[in-house]
């Protein structure tokens, strides 16, 4: 029973600090990604209020930069949960 209970701390101490550091990795990830499509946002915004008749351009553009964003945002938390299970 005593070498079960060596076994399971053994464990843990060996991945100590994976956890934190998936959550980390994931929470930066979301907060990047917040940020970034709050600036492709505002500025989509103000471009289309200074030349209203380029708003179709700026809109797409807008949107694929977005998805972008998303997508290296949705890559670096599989990355921290791979992490997290390793």
């Amino acid at each position: 029973m005593l070498a079960f209970f060596q076994d399971v701390a053994q464990a843990v101490a060996s991945n100590t600090g994976l956890g934190i550091g998936a959550g980390l990795a994931a929470g930066l990830a979301a907060i990047g990604a917040g940020l970034g499509i709050g600036k492709i946002g505002g500025s989509a915004g103000e471009g289309i209020a200074r030349q209203p008749e380029a708003a179709d351009a700026i809109k797409g553009n807008a949107l694929v930069l977005a998805a972008f964003v998303e997508g290296v945002a949705l890559f670096a938390a599989v990355i921290g949960l791979m992490l997290a299970t390793k």
